[in-house]
């Protein structure tokens, strides 16, 4: 084949690749519009007889086109998430000194106030050097006393005066040592609360490591949960939360957030959070799951039927028709739903978005509708010099 006949070919093979761009690509208005040839096609288009209209550069249009109102969504306005209960305050019960356990004073289950005696240690040796310690500050007073009616006549002097005060304070602080020391043989409850089950019986012999009893606080309920990252600037201290008993449906309970962390997990990307509910009856335990919901404000943003997203080299775009004629509007995808797509765009609410036949549209063209709106809220239109 000779050269020029090639040129010819290669000529005629690139004039019908450039023919099929712009039949099949659904960006290649949008291309003629950045080069300036968008409108001039248009003007044909709409200037060119009924007839033409199906011969020249829109011909592609070859039947109805479907439409979808937009709506719009709200995300991040509701949060849910599973939480563990725990005690308001919560004490594990030690002795403070050694020895044998001669006495417990309560029973598993069983309410005390701060102060209440829990058990007894073996105290004789205590009680001993208490008495001990009376006697001697005793001593110790009776001596002051008689050195100061001696001090009168200066039959003393001022150092053996100053020797028995300071004989009298000592006598004094060796008895508080002493009772003290009797005291600690005695355990109380440092809270209010309610008993647990009794790990040790009187005769055990225990030291300051030994576990007597669990005193938990039920008053209040805190609640420990963990959030996703994107809810970490809503949850602020007070906010209110509901939480439901796991266990049973039917107990609901109001509160409101006690504590916020300081970092988010970097393994979980989740915030940990401390809520608090009432607990009035007492019948809510530590250890309990709860269902916790909390309400935010959120973000809105349009819903777009998912059939109305297309692509170009710039992103994703849908068609809109505005006055009744198409225009390409680019968008970004915010979130995707079973059965929308939330985007980031300005829209009206009722706007109209193309969702089938997007091959019979084109930039500028106008539609018009061809029918009423489908159950689904589609309304099928007809795109100027598509076929009838």
């Amino acid at each position: 084949m000779s050269l020029w006949k090639q040129a010819i070919l290669c000529l005629l093979l690139a004039v019908a690749a450039a023919l099929a761009w712009l039949w099949y690509y659904p960006g290649s208005n949008a291309f003629l519009a950045r080069i300036g040839l968008a409108r001039q096609t248009v003007a044909s288009t709409e200037g060119a007889p009924a007839e033409g209209q199906r011969r020249g550069p829109r011909a592609g249009a070859s039947g109805p086109v479907v439409t979808a109102p937009i709506s719009f969504s709200t995300i991040n306005d509701r949060l849910t998430a599973i939480g563990t209960g725990r005690a308001l305050r919560s004490v594990v019960v030690n002795p403070l000194t050694s020895g044998t356990l001669r006495e417990i004073a309560v029973t598993s289950g069983i309410e005390v106030k701060k102060g209440d005696l829990i058990a007894k240690l073996d105290s004789e040796s205590e009680e001993i050097a208490v008495d001990r310690a009376i006697i001697a500050l005793d001593d110790a007073r009776t001596k002051l006393d008689r050195i100061m009616a001696l001090r009168t006549t200066n039959t003393v002097t001022v150092a053996q005066q100053n020797e028995a005060e300071l004989a009298l304070r000592n006598a004094e602080l060796a008895r508080r040592e002493a009772e003290l020391a009797l005291e600690r043989r005695s355990i109380t409850a440092p809270i209010d609360g309610t008993v647990g089950i009794l790990p040790i019986s009187a005769g055990s012999y225990v030291t300051s490591s030994t576990e007597i009893a669990t005193i938990d606080d039920r008053s209040r309920i805190l609640v420990d949960f963990w959030i996703p990252e994107r809810y970490a600037d809503l949850v602020e201290i007070g906010s209110p939360l509901a939480a439901t008993s796991v266990a049973r449906a039917s107990s609901q309970h109001q509160g409101e957030i006690t504590a916020v962390d300081n970092r988010i997990d970097p393994e979980s990307r989740t915030l940990r959070v401390e809520g608090q509910i009432e607990n009035p009856d007492n019948r809510l335990r530590a250890g309990m799951a709860f269902n916790i919901s909390m309400r935010f404000p959120g973000e809105t943003y349009p819903a777009i039927d998912p059939l109305a997203i297309q692509w170009s080299s710039d992103g994703p775009y849908v068609w809109v028709v505005e006055n009744g004629t198409a225009r390409q509007k680019p968008v970004r995808i915010i979130q995707r739903n079973a059965d929308s797509v939330l985007v980031d765009a300005e829209f009206s609410d009722g706007d109209l978005v193309v969702t089938q036949g997007i091959h019979n549209v084109r930039e500028g063209v106008p539609v018009e509708a061809a029918g009423a709106p489908t159950s689904s809220g589609s309304r099928v239109v007809r795109a100027e010099g598509s076929a009838s």
